[in-house]
Order: structure tokens, then sequence, then C-alpha cells
């Protein structure tokens, strides 16, 4: 595991939860008010996939040393507007480049069908530049590992199907920076939300990646809709190499990394392979998870930290049997089971409602739904 060169050496690396109780169970519908009268302790051991364990409390509120003070307002006045500028210039570079290649392009949709020389100067110059993102936001080294599994045997792989295109990359959600690690790696297309497409400078980029856009906050885009999307471009990548691979996190929502949440069907339902790709941030000081803590005062922290750090590892791609491809849940589960195993995860019952209930209890509030800020995938 790699090491924050600028900590000091008092710093001890934050210890993992004990795997001995490895599924939590699901919350009753009482949740919320038992919630209100618990101590964050109380509330931490209750949503243990949510709660914050690094040098900054709950919710990066916690009171700091005197030194540790003094290092995050060192990196505030220095870093930070550095790394910002750095950051908006490489935004606005591989916006003029989406400008250019999109050009006097047919759109289907909004969604430009880049081909040729357009295609892969979008491609070439977007991996090469989220990877100049990652660097800007602290992350010097990514130690990735290509994993062939020990027990392959186990796994099912329909060997007449071997040759087939992967139709989409699943991993395990921690933060906002895992779209840029896999857009410097394999460059897919994702889901955003409808809002995202007019966003400026975001929106053109956005387009060019090919995402599926979605109105959440409709009633009218429920989850079969937003399942029947993804379906329909999961099969088309399996078909068509031109069109980029769908990212998809199955768990709907970011935890702290030390656990995993129960997978949605939505990236399983096409029956078509997928990569399972794990995620990890080692950490010190501050942890690049986006769990329960605003996002403004998140990237403050983040952008602050002098060094960040990733681990990926790569599995291989996995082939769903006869009876996966019949049974959505089955496949998902299995792919779940599989990425916990190889990433040392724990597997946790509770999902983004409870997140909301803990959000809110650390709020001070009793209504589940009182952290609409609060990014929910």
């Amino acid at each position: 595991m790699a090491l924050d060169t600028a900590a000091a050496d008092a710093d001890a690396p934050r210890s993992r939860p004990d795997a001995s109780a490895a599924v939590h169970p699901l919350l009753s519908d009482s949740t919320s008010t038992s919630a209100a009268g618990e101590t964050a302790e109380e509330l931490d051991a209750r949503y243990a996939p949510y709660a914050r364990r690094d040098a900054y409390g709950t919710m990066g509120r916690g009171p700091l040393p005197a030194a540790q003070a003094a290092r995050l307002a060192l990196a505030a006045a220095l870093l930070l507007p550095l790394r910002f500028v750095a950051g908006m210039l490489v935004l606005l570079l591989y916006y003029l480049v989406c400008r250019a290649c999109t050009l006097f392009v047919d759109a289907d949709e909004g969604r430009p069908r880049l081909a040729g020389w357009r295609r892969k100067a979008v491609l070439r110059s977007g991996c090469a530049l989220s990877r100049a993102m990652l660097f800007v936001f602290g992350f010097y080294w990514i130690r990735e590992t290509h994993r062939r599994l020990p027990n392959a045997e186990d796994v099912n792989q329909d060997q007449s199907e071997e040759s087939q295109r992967p139709g989409a990359i699943v991993s395990n959600h921690v933060s906002y920076v895992d779209i840029l690690y896999h857009m410097s790696a394999s460059f897919p297309s994702f889901v955003a939300k409808e809002s995202v497409s007019r966003l400026p400078l975001v929106g053109l980029i956005s387009n060019c990646l090919g995402c599926i856009f979605v109105q959440r906050e409709s009633k009218s885009s429920d989850a079969k809709g937003v399942s029947g999307a993804v379906t329909e471009r999961v099969r088309e990548v399996c078909q068509d190499k031109n069109t980029p691979m769908m990212l998809l996190f199955p768990e709907g929502t970011t935890t702290n990394g030390d656990y995993l949440l129960p997978f949605k069907t939505g990236a399983f339902l096409a029956s078509a392979p997928v990569q399972p790709v794990i995620l990890k941030y080692p950490y010190k000081r501050f942890s690049p998870a986006w769990d329960s803590m605003d996002g403004a005062r998140h990237v403050f922290l983040l952008l602050c930290q002098f060094v960040n750090h990733m681990e990926v590892v790569r599995l291989p791609v996995y082939y769903p049997s006869q009876q996966e491809k019949e049974d959505p849940k089955l496949y998902a589960n299995n792919v779940r089971k599989l990425i916990a195993t190889e990433g040392n995860l724990i597997l946790s019952n509770l999902g983004l409602a409870e997140k909301r209930v803990y959000h809110a209890a650390l709020n001070g509030s009793s209504l589940p739904g009182a952290s609409r800020h609060q990014k929910d995938d």
C-alpha cells in the first residue's frame, strides 16, 4: 500500500472494520425515529458503510490539532488556488478538443456520432486529460493490478462467448474521483442527470462521452425507464465497437470504501459480459471517500491534501452462465460476491434510504429526505 509521503510518521493508518460482522441487516421503518436520540458513535456503528473514520471526523467537521489546522491553512492558501486553476485549464482544453471534433457532425438525440479520427482524438485526449486531472487532484501514482482468479473454475465462463466485448464496467463506488479514473483508463459513458447536458463545458463533454441522461427528480423517469435505456445501450456496446462501454455503479451510491452495498440489476439485465473493477483509496488524514460530507467541503479538503492515493484491481471479464442470463438478480449477486471477495470488502444490506437517514441524523434532522444536497447516484 502506498504511503502519503507528506504525512508525519506519527500518523497511524486507519484500520479496516472487522469482517466478522460481514453483513449488516436491513433497517426497519422506525430507523429515523430511533436514530434521533443516538450519539455520533452509535450512529457510526449502525450506519457503518457511511461513517467517516479519517482525521477530520464526522462529516469533516471534527476538531483539528493545531499543527494539522496550520497545515490545512497553508494548503488552502497555496495549493488550492493552483490546483483550481490547473483543473479549470484541463477542463477547458478538453472542451476545445470536443468542440473541434464535433464541428459539422450529425447528432443523434444530442449525442454526436463520432467516427474515425474524430473519435480517436476525443478518446485519446480524454484519457490523457482525465489522468492529468487526477494528477491535479494529487493522485500522482495509481497502483493498478490485473488479477487472474486462482479459483477461475468456480467463476462462470462461457468459453463460446469469450470473444464478446464486455457491455459495461461495474465498479464499487467510493467517490466522484472514480469517474475520473475510469475515464483515464477506458473512457466509458455513464448515467447522468439530464441537467448535466446543459452545463457549460461539461455538457458538450458528457455528450461526447455518450452519457445516458435521466431526469431523476421527475417521477416519470422511474427505475424501469432508466434500466431500459441502460440495457439498450449495453447491448449496443456489444454489437458496435465504436460505442463506448457503459460505466455503472450497481450500488447506486457511495460508501466509505470498506463496504459493498446490494447491487441493483440494471447493469445485468442485458445478460452481457461485464468488466469488474475494484477501487480503493488508502489514506492517513483525509479519506477521498464521499460518504456523508457535503460536496463543497469534500472538494476543498481533497484539493488541500498534498498527496492522495488510489489502488485499482481489475478482474477478468465476467461471462454470465445461462442461469445468470435468465436471472439478473443472481447475476448481480454473484458479481457482487466476487468483487467483495477479491477486494476484501464487507457486504452490507444498507442502501440509499439508510444513507439519507444517517446524514439527516448527523445534521440534527428527523427527516430522511432533509439532506437532498447529498450525492445519491
